[in-house]
C-alpha cells in the first residue's frame, strides 16, 4: 500500500458491550451475548435465540432530530461513530469546510426493522395514507452513512457497501484504499446491522441456517465444534477511524495498529452456499497477505468468518490449510460470532476490531462453545479461553452471500 494506513479510533455497539473497552473485556472473558428474543414475539418461531444489544438508548449518543428520523440500525451506526470520533480525538482537528472526510459503511439489509413495521401496519389498517413520509429515507441502506456524515458534517464521499456478510470488511478495504492512494487523510468506516425483526428472522429460519440451541441459548453458536448446527442471528455496529500514518503522528493521535493489506474477490460459485473447495476464500487471504508485504508465516492470528454452519466452517478451514502450516506454527483461529452471533453486514467490521485488538494487546480472543473440534476443521482453534501470546499480524475474514470474500490484515505499526 502506498501511504501507510492506521486505525486511530474505534466505536462498537455489541451484545456483549458498548464501547471498545467493554467489548474487549467481555471478549477476553469469553462472555456470550446470546439469549431469548425480546425485540419481537417469537412464540411461533422454531428458533427463538438471538444476540440482541440490550439497554441501548439512542438519546445517549445523538439529539432527537437524529434518532426520531432513523431506524435502529442507523442509530447503532451513529452511536458507534460518535464513540470512534471521540476515541480518535478527532473533533476540533478538522475543518468541515476544508476537510472532505469520506464515510464508507457496510450494511447487508438496511432499515429492515422499520420497513417491516410499516408493512405490517399497512396490511392491518389498509390505510396507505398512514405510512410515514419518513419511511423511504429510514429504510434506505445508505441512511447510516448519510446520517453519520450529517452528524459531523463530513463532506467527503458517502457510500454504503452491501455485499451481505462481507459488507463491513469491504467498506473498510475501500476506505483504506482511499487513504493509501492519497485521496484523503482520514476516513470513517465499518459495518452496521439490525436484522432481528419478524420477517427477516423468519427468512433466515427458512434457509435452515439458524442454530437450534439444544444445549442452551448461550451455547448455541458453536463455530468449528462437532455439534454445531447453525448461527445465532446478532445485531451491532463496528466503526473505525482510518488515518494516514503521518497525519496521525503529526497530531499525536492514539494508534491501535496498522491496516497493512486487504484482499477481495467473488468466487462465482453460489448465491448462498460457499465453494466447497475453499479456493476463493484462500485467494482473498493470499491477496491480503501479499498486499501487506508479508508471508503466511508472519500471521499469528485469524479472526475467522466462522459462522458455525456445517458448510462454512469446513470450507474456511480448507482455505486456511491451503495457505498456512499446520501444528504449533499455525496461526491461532477464533470466531467472534461464538460470542455475539452473526451480525451480517457488521460482522466483518466487528471481527476486524477483534483482530486489531489482538495485535495491540498480544491476546488471542477465545472461540467459546467449541468443546469438540470437528475433524474436518483441522485448524488451530483457540478453544474456550483467551491466550496471551505475541501477535505481530492478524487476518480478519468475512465471506458473504453471492460468493463475496474479503480479508483484512492488521499489524503492529512498522517504523
Amino acid at each position: 500500500m502506498k501511504n501507510k494506513v492506521v486505525v486511530t479510533g474505534i466505536g462498537i455497539v455489541s451484545s456483549i458491550g458498548m464501547g471498545v473497552e467493554n467489548f474487549w473485556r467481555a471478549t477476553l472473558a469469553g462472555e456470550s451475548g446470546e439469549g431469548g428474543i425480546t425485540l419481537f414475539d417469537a412464540e411461533h418461531y422454531a428458533t427463538k435465540i438471538a444476540a440482541e444489544v440490550k439497554n441501548f438508548n439512542p438519546a445517549d449518543y445523538m439529539l432527537p432530530e437524529f434518532y426520531r428520523k432513523t431506524d435502529r440500525f442507523a442509530q447503532f451506526g451513529m452511536a458507534a461513530a460518535k464513540m470512534a470520533v471521540e476515541d480518535a480525538n478527532l473533533e476540533g482537528v478538522y475543518d468541515p469546510q476544508k476537510n472532505a472526510i469520506p464515510v464508507m459503511i457496510g450494511s447487508g439489509l438496511g432499515g429492515s426493522l422499520f420497513h417491516e413495521e410499516q408493512i405490517f401496519q399497512l396490511i392491518e389498517t389498509q390505510e396507505p395514507r398512514k405510512v410515514l413520509s419518513s419511511s423511504v429515507p429510514r429504510i434506505a441502506p445508505n441512511a447510516v452513512s448519510a446520517f453519520i456524515a450529517m452528524l459531523y458534517k463530513f463532506r467527503g464521499a458517502n457510500l454504503t457497501i452491501s455485499t451481505a456478510c462481507s459488507s463491513g470488511g469491504n467498506a473498510i478495504a475501500l476506505a483504506a484504499q482511499q487513504i493509501s492512494d492519497g485521496k484523503t487523510e482520514i476516513a470513517v468506516t465499518g459495518g452496521v446491522e439490525c436484522p432481528i425483526s419478524p420477517f427477516t428472522y423468519a427468512a433466515y429460519q427458512s434457509l435452515r441456517v439458524l442454530a437450534k440451541g439444544l444445549l442452551g441459548s448461550q451455547k448455541a453458536s458453536r463455530p468449528f465444534d462437532k455439534k454445531r448446527d447453525g448461527f445465532v442471528l446478532g445485531e451491532g455496529a463496528g466503526i473505525l477511524i482510518l488515518e494516514n500514518y503521518e497525519k496521525a503522528l503529526a497530531r499525536k493521535a492514539p494508534i491501535y495498529g496498522e491496516l497493512k493489506g486487504f484482499g477481495s474477490n467473488c468466487g462465482v460459485y453460489h448465491m448462498a452456499a460457499p465453494d466447497p473447495s475453499g479456493d476463493d476464500a484462500a485467494a482473498a487471504m493470499r491477496e491480503a497477505i501479499a498486499r501487506a508485504g508479508l508471508l503466511p508465516s508472519d500471521i499469528d492470528y485469524i479472526n475467522a468468518h466462522g459462522t458455525a454452519t456445517q458448510a462454512n466452517d469446513v470450507c474456511e478451514s480448507k482455505a486456511i490449510n491451503q495457505i498456512f502450516e499446520k501444528g504449533g506454527r499455525a496461526p491461532w483461529v477464533s470466531s467472534t460470532k461464538s460470542q455475539i452471533g452473526h451480525t451480517i453486514g457488521a460482522a466483518g467490521a466487528i471481527g476486524a476490531i477483534a483482530a486489531l485488538l489482538a495485535v495491540k494487546y498480544d491476546m488471542i480472543p477465545p472461540n467459546i462453545n467449541c468443546d469438540e473440534l470437528d475433524e474436518q476443521c483441522d485448524i488451530r482453534v483457540a478453544q474456550g479461553k483467551a491466550r496471551q501470546v505475541p501477535v505481530r499480524n492478524a487476518l480478519s475474514n468475512s465471506f458473504g452471500f453471492g460468493s463475496n470474500n474479503t480479508s483484512l490484515v492488521f499489524g503492529k505499526v512498522r517504523a
